[in-house]
């Protein structure tokens, strides 16, 4: 059984920074582990994803540079690191697992198991 459990959002200021932590559990294989971020009336967008096989990693145009992405040693948990926060990256959060090496791995539809979110505000 598959579970995501987020935690470390909040609010930040304009430039600041936070980080955010997925604890990953119930799976046993190399994965792609992605974070996403649904913003109101926008669509779910891929922000960073990771692959557990090797550590490679991707950006969306939007974060790049300025978010990092990185799993601790037990591959347990996966953080993102947000800095220079925009008002425009707030939005809802979530850490997903896909579960395999994924083609597109900032595509939601490559990704099987999802956290339940959580909200970061950039004022």
């Amino acid at each position: 059984h598959v579970q995501l459990v987020e935690s470390g959002g909040g609010s930040a200021q304009v430039g600041g920074s936070l980080r955010l932590s997925c604890t990953a559990s119930g799976f046993a294989f190399d994965s792609d582990m992605g974070w996403f971020r649904l913003a109101p009336g926008q669509e779910r967008e891929g922000v960073a994803s990771l692959f557990l096989g090797t550590g490679a990693t991707y950006y969306a145009d939007s974060t790049r540079g300025r978010f990092a992405i990185s799993v601790d040693d037990t591959k347990t948990l996966v953080h993102l690191q947000m800095n220079a926060l925009k008002p425009e990256d707030t939005a809802v959060y979530y850490c997903a697992a896909a579960g395999s090496n994924a083609w597109y791995p900032l595509r939601s539809s490559a990704y099987n198991w999802w956290g339940q979110g959580t909200q970061v505000t950039v004022s």
